[in-house]
């Protein structure tokens, strides 16, 4: 009875450890935008800074920008509410912002893969979206401009914005590149973040390195325990 009692505990402890070390949200990095030029394509510059890491990020629109803001101006990401969830730690913490509003084609561009970028969205109202790759909300709510809804496409690859969508979506898996096609409006914004580069972020080990050790640990314990009952 007294192993299986410590069978147990180890058990239960180590359940404790792994959903301790799995909660929380992860801290975002959003994109410092540095540079813009209006035209034909119009084009946007800025840096997403990891750590001691920095990834380029080069926006490319087939049709002129309404405005970018690089440095002050309004803060649209102001509340942050929408923007802020079980996986998303912080919203954007600058007035950094593209505002497209007439339809067409956009690609971001960044200077290595990263992993499951995410896009935050002020007043995408009416419009029409395509990814062509999967994509999902991780939250949405009342913004700057109000509030709406996002309505996923049957593809999953795209979304209607049924009223001031104001959110952040998640395109999962590894990208150098994300392409999608928007609707004419008069104005909607984004910007571009992601939770770091592959491997644990801010050196912080992973729920499962976390597990891994925990279990370590406890099984140690219990080897030494178990010896006190066997004798």
């Amino acid at each position: 009875m007294k192993i299986n009692a410590l069978v147990h505990s180890i058990v239960i402890s180590t359940l404790i450890l792994f959903s301790a070390s799995a909660a929380g949200a992860a801290p975002v990095f959003w994109t410092d935008w540095t540079s813009a030029t209006q035209g034909t394509p119009s084009l946007a510059g800025g840096t997403l800074t990891i750590g001691s890491s920095s990834v380029g990020v080069t926006f490319s629109g087939s049709v002129p920008y309404n405005f970018v803001q690089t440095s002050g101006g309004t803060n649209y990401w102001n509340p942050s509410a929408p923007y802020i969830s079980s996986t998303v730690d912080n919203a954007p913490p600058a007035s950094d912002i593209i505002s497209l509003g007439t339809g067409g084609t956009a690609t971001i561009t960044f200077s290595e893969a990263v992993q499951d970028p995410l896009l935050g969205l002020v007043s995408w109202n009416g419009n029409t979206v395509d990814f062509g790759v999967p994509i999902e909300f991780l939250s949405y709510g009342a913004g700057f401009f109000g509030n709406g809804t996002p309505v996923l496409n049957g593809d999953g690859d795209g979304f209607f914005g049924s009223g001031e969508v104001h959110g952040v979506l998640r395109l999962p898996g590894s990208y150098t590149s994300i392409t999608f096609t928007h609707t004419s409006e008069v104005w909607h914004g984004f910007t571009v973040g992601v939770a770091g580069l592959p491997g644990p972020p801010n050196g912080v080990p992973e729920p499962t390195t976390m597990l891994l050790l925990g279990l370590g640990l406890i099984g140690m314990a219990g080897v030494r325990r178990l010896k006190k009952y066997l004798h």
